[in-house]
């Protein structure tokens, strides 16, 4: 059994969740990965949205999310998922925070990451994570730990911040139901 580090990155703990052995393989031995042209490409997508919103990033582009966006193939697939964010009902609507970085304290732990985008709504706030990816297969478990990072930053109740997925290429947006919250979120770092 390998012991979890005090800080986790909100892809660590999707990977918890998702395959704890494969984490636990991570953690014993991590091994660089050799930078890929399509994650690169994830990268400049995200930094693109930033500008297009007149947000400057607070990091460099290769520091900025976006890292994981692998099916990101050439210089036209980029520029087509720009035109199809332009088709969005995002396009047309200013963000409140964009990257929004958080730090949140969980079962003794920090899980730390950072928030595509947040829009006020009439109820509250919405997270949004923008997915560059082919296939609609995005872990709901991200949207949770997003969603409850952004309630306590805005010191608002969970039930006022609502979450979805924008899958860019289609331009679907997916809100899940039923998310889990801190209780659940606990006990994944904690066990049954």
């Amino acid at each position: 059994m390998v012991e979890l580090p005090a800080s986790l990155s909100a892809t660590q703990l999707l990977k918890l969740s998702a395959d704890p052995d494969g984490l636990a393989r991570e953690l014993v031995r991590p091994m660089p990965r050799p930078p890929a042209p399509q994650a690169r490409r994830g990268t400049r997508f995200h930094a693109w949205v930033e500008t297009l919103f007149a947000q400057q990033p607070l990091l460099e582009p290769g520091d900025l999310p976006g890292a994981a966006d692998h099916d990101i193939v050439d210089e036209a697939d980029l520029d087509a998922l720009k035109q199809a964010f332009l088709r969005t009902p995002y396009a047309e609507r200013p963000p409140y925070a964009i990257e929004a970085p958080f730090q949140l304290a969980v079962a003794g732990r920090v899980v730390r990451g950072r928030i595509d985008a947040v829009y006020d709504t009439d109820d509250g706030f919405e997270v949004v994570d923008w997915k560059t990816n082919r296939r609609a297969t995005a872990d709901p478990l991200q949207l949770a730990i997003y969603r409850l990072a952004w309630a306590e930053i805005a010191g608002v109740p969970i039930g006022q911040v609502s979450a979805a997925f924008l899958y860019v290429r289609t331009g679907q947006v997916v809100r899940p139901v039923d998310l889990p919250g801190r209780a659940e979120l606990e006990r994944l770092l904690t066990g049954p």
